[in-house]
């Protein structure tokens, strides 16, 4: 069982996302949150160049058994972290995410322009990114709980039930009126399903 729950945020950076949820968890253990460097306001690090650079700093987090929740393209980092982890990483929770898909079959809304639009200084190889991680989706063994909304042109269900489908032990649970900040406006119902979530051995 997880003796630490680490939170990820999404290309945003923000760093208070998931506090809302995070709150209202009743499951013991240590709560970490991660930032991006260049991300939010999070300062630069000259060493952090790549989502690779981003996955080295969760991986770092991984010292025990660790739950890894994470938000939109933070999911992708998780991914990674937890193939690199995969004796330490004990549940996931996934929110609104690619997944490390391809996106475009699945008509969603492009999240690149508004960001970069929004937030001239975020970094282009983070929004160039678009490495397949689906060959690899088989080897995560453990539970992951995928939480997506019924009203996200970002995210849509769709991408999660393929997600659900390619995991070998991934349940997904739809948020009604859910959009891609559906962590933050419905935490009162997303905080019980991870609690319950990680308290599964299986």
């Amino acid at each position: 069982m997880p003796s630490k729950l680490l939170f990820l945020p999404g290309a945003s950076g923000n760093t208070q996302f998931w506090l809302p949820v995070a709150n209202l968890l009743t499951y013991p253990a240590e709560k970490v949150y991660l930032k991006w460097p260049g991300l939010g306001s999070t300062p630069l690090d000259p060493k952090v160049n790549s989502i690779h650079d981003l996955v080295d700093l969760v991986v770092a987090e991984i010292d025990q058994p660790v739950a890894l929740i994470a938000q939109s393209m933070g999911c992708v980092m998780a991914i990674q972290a937890t193939l690199e982890k995969l004796d330490l990483v004990t549940h996931l929770v996934l929110a609104v995410t690619s997944g490390g898909m391809d996106l475009e079959s699945f008509g969603a809304q492009d999240w690149r322009p508004l960001i970069l639009a929004a937030n001239p200084s975020f970094p282009r190889w983070l929004s160039e990114y678009d490495e397949d991680l689906t060959p690899q989706f088989h080897k995560i063994k453990v539970p992951s709980l995928l939480l997506w909304g019924d009203a996200d042109p970002i995210s849509p269900v769709s991408v999660g039930q393929r997600l659900a489908a390619l995991l070998p032990h991934a349940k997904l649970h739809i948020v009604s009126g859910g959009d891609h900040n559906l962590v933050m406006s419905h935490a009162k119902e997303v905080a019980p399903l991870i609690d319950t979530h990680l308290a599964k051995s299986t």
